[in-house]
C-alpha cells in the first residue's frame, strides 16, 4: 500500500461509525488524488436476494447531480424527433438506427429512454442493450409518453439503482469538488429513495452497513435513521 493511502487510512477509525456530516468531511479530506474523484455510497442491505419480492430497484433524482454528464439516447418515432432534440437528447434514434445498433453492437450513449410504441422495435437490439443495462424499462422510468420529462430528469442527475446478488447497492453521489452541503443533500436524497423501496416482506435490519468512499480513498462507515 502506498504512503499516500496509509496516511489517508490513518485518519479514519476503522471500527467507528460516523455521522453523515462527519463521513462527508472525512471523505473529502482523505481524497489526495490529482483528479476530481467520484464519491460513492455502498449499502449492504438485510434483504434475501433469492426471494423475488425482496429485490430493491428504483430511481432517484440527486439535487446536485452526480458530477458526471450522461449522454442520453431517445428512441422515438419520426414525429417526435425534433421534440426529443429540444428536450436535450444527445442522440435521437429511430428504426434505421436500431438496425445499425443490432448489427454493429456499437453504443455511444450512457442511458436510453423510449416511448411505449418504440419498445417492440427496440426488442431486436435487446441482446446488445440488455447486458449493458441500457434497455429502457418502465421500472426505471425510462419508458413513457412524456419523453421530454424523462430526458430532463436524466440530465439533472436522475440515477437508477438496484441491489446486486450479494445484497449490496452502489451509488455515485457526486464528486470530491462538491461542497459538504451538496454531498449531504445528494446522499440524503439517495437514502430516502432507498428507504421508500424497502421490501414489505423483509425482516430484521434493512441497512446492515453504510460506507462512503472516494475513488482510491478509504471507506468511511456512517449511519442514518433507517
Amino acid at each position: 500500500m502506498s504512503k499516500r493511502m496509509n496516511e489517508a487510512n490513518a485518519q479514519v477509525e476503522a471500527i467507528r461509525v460516523y455521522s453523515l456530516t462527519e463521513a462527508v468531511e472525512l471523505v473529502k479530506k482523505t481524497s489526495t488524488v490529482k483528479f476530481d474523484a467520484s464519491v460513492e455510497v455502498h449499502v449492504r442491505l438485510g434483504i434475501n436476494t433469492k426471494k423475488g419480492d425482496q429485490q430493491v430497484r428504483s430511481t432517484v433524482v440527486l439535487p446536485h447531480g452526480t458530477g458526471k454528464t450522461k449522454r442520453v439516447a431517445a428512441f422515438v418515432a419520426p414525429n417526435d424527433e425534433e421534440a426529443a432534440k429540444a428536450a436535450g437528447a444527445d442522440l435521437v434514434l429511430g428504426e434505421e438506427e436500431i438496425k445499425t445498433l443490432k448489427t454493429t453492437g456499437k453504443i455511444d450513449f450512457d442511458v436510453a429512454v423510449a416511448t411505449p410504441e418504440m419498445m417492440p422495435k427496440i426488442a431486436v437490439a435487446a441482446r446488445v442493450l440488455g447486458p449493458r443495462g441500457l434497455m429502457p424499462n418502465p421500472k426505471t422510468d425510462t419508458v413513457g409518453k412524456d419523453f421530454a420529462k424523462m430526458i430532463g430528469d436524466l440530465k439533472k442527475g436522475k440515477a437508477a439503482f438496484k441491489n446486486d446478488d450479494t445484497a449490496n447497492v452502489h451509488q455515485l453521489v457526486g464528486k470530491v469538488s462538491f461542497s459538504e452541503e451538496q454531498l449531504v443533500e445528494n446522499i440524503t436524497a439517495f437514502m430516502d429513495a432507498l428507504k421508500k423501496v424497502k421490501p414489505a416482506t423483509m425482516k430484521g435490519v434493512y441497512f446492515k452497513s453504510l460506507t462512503l468512499t472516494s475513488a482510491m480513498g478509504p471507506g468511511v462507515k456512517f449511519s442514518v435513521d433507517a
